[in-house]
């Protein structure tokens, strides 16, 4: 059973059901290929019976939602939690406990493809649309196909995360993976703050520019950053780095 969370009302009925039961899978949506200002756009959470995507734009009380992630009475099964735990602390300030980390738990098993749609299709059978992987999760409504696709996301986590824990007791590796595991409840966000002066110097070949090129990269990436800020754009879909470097390149040594 599938259920859209954009009350507080249901956002109480889901947390009253999550609280029963011993584990749930916990996936989170963000639109950074397509916003400036990115932020947490959906979150999935699926127990073993149901499915349920949380609109956050709906929904601004989430502190139920943090509660549970905290909560070490309850598991969290994520796939690949390092994003997820990061922007879930950047956002608003949650912090899980006790959790299961399928890809972890893929790369110490010793799996040569670690993504979920290959581990899904190897462990549980499962074969995931990819059509929606970059898509804008900005948008409202979201389209049933984006809602299907989310909810396809954590709708078999529990089942690979069995798999994957079988595995690592047959190769006497599940301590290790516990161990990561802990680790992964200390992640916070890190990330570069909005309107960081030396963004520029990071961009992938600007440091081997000469300093008049340099100096021109810098004012163009700028004007990007004002221009992406300005529509919510991510700042490539204003224009791609590669242009401006050829830009700056191009630039006449002088005015004659």
């Amino acid at each position: 059973m599938d259920s859209y969370v954009a009350q507080p009302e249901a956002l109480a009925e889901l947390i009253a059901a999550v609280r029963r039961v011993p584990r749930i899978a916990v996936d989170t949506e963000a639109a950074s290929f397509h916003r400036y200002r990115d932020r947490i756009y959906l979150i999935q959470i699926s127990t073993a019976d149901r499915t349920a995507l949380i609109d956050p734009l709906a929904v601004t009380d989430l502190s139920p939602v943090g509660a549970v992630l905290a909560d070490p009475g309850i598991e969290k099964t994520f796939h690949d939690a390092d994003y997820d735990l990061r922007v879930l602390d950047r956002d608003y300030a949650f912090r899980a406990a006790r959790l299961f980390d399928t890809r972890i738990a893929a790369q110490l098993a010793g799996e040569p493809a670690i993504g979920l749609a290959a581990l899904l299709e190897k462990y549980a059978g499962v074969k995931l649309a990819k059509e929606h992987q970059k898509a804008d999760w900005s948008q409202r409504p979201l389209p049933p196909p984006m809602l299907a696709y989310a909810a396809e996301d954590t709708r078999h986590l529990l089942a690979l995360r069995d798999a994957l824990e079988q595995r690592l007791r047959e190769l006497a590796r599940l301590e290790w993976a516990r161990e990561e595991f802990t680790r992964l409840e200390g992640l916070r966000w890190t990330g570069v703050a909005e309107g960081d002066a030396d963004g520029y110097l990071r961009v992938k070949g600007a440091k081997g520019l000469q300093p008049r090129a340099l100096g021109v990269f810098r004012e163009l990436h700028r004007w990007r950053e004002t221009v992406a800020e300005r529509d919510d754009k991510a700042p490539f879909r204003v224009i791609g780095n590669d242009s401006l470097l050829a830009i700056s390149k191009a630039t006449p040594a002088s005015l004659c």
